[in-house]
């Protein structure tokens, strides 16, 4: 037998009790299914939090991978771009060089351009003093000539 019928019927107040206990149980039990959806929806929220953190984390570290991927290949380009400069850096270094080689030869070419030239005007000055010297030396023997010339006249008529 319960307690229910144990107890008289007369016994109103004990009855209501039991009924209330049994009320405030079930609002107890309400109350705690309710904080247990509460935390349920709670719990069901943070993991779709921590998903969508955890697919933000994927995205970032998705574009970190991107990034470092990117500074890589800017890395690669500009290393290339260095080494393109430092090959033209020799380029004009060994033209500077051949310009330099070409000045030197073209200032030794003028030099001797000079030298030849002064070679030439102090032949050309050897030349006319020797055309100088040689017609003298032919007045000279003309004038021998001549008074030889005059000194056989002179015989001539001596003798006869």
């Amino acid at each position: 037998m319960s307690n229910a019928e144990k107890t008289p019927a007369s016994d109103g107040p004990p009855s209501e009790s039991l009924r209330q206990e049994a009320e405030a149980g079930r609002k107890s039990a309400e109350q705690n299914r309710q904080q247990a959806e509460d935390v349920r929806e709670v719990s069901e929220d943070d993991r779709r939090d921590a998903e969508q953190d955890r697919s933000a984390a994927e995205t970032v570290q998705s574009a970190n991978e991107s990034a470092r991927q990117e500074g890589e290949r800017f890395r690669r380009l500009a290393e290339e771009a260095r080494e393109l400069r430092d090959q033209h850096r020799e380029a004009l270094e060994a033209i500077r060089q051949d310009q330099e080689r070409l000045r030197e030869s073209a200032e030794s070419a003028r030099s001797a351009a000079e030298s030849a030239r002064q070679a030439t005007v102090e032949a050309v000055h050897a030349t006319a003093e020797a055309l100088q010297s040689t017609l003298e030396q032919m007045r000279a023997v003309e004038d021998l000539r001549r008074t030889l010339r005059e000194v056989r006249d002179l015989n001539k008529l001596d003798s006869h």
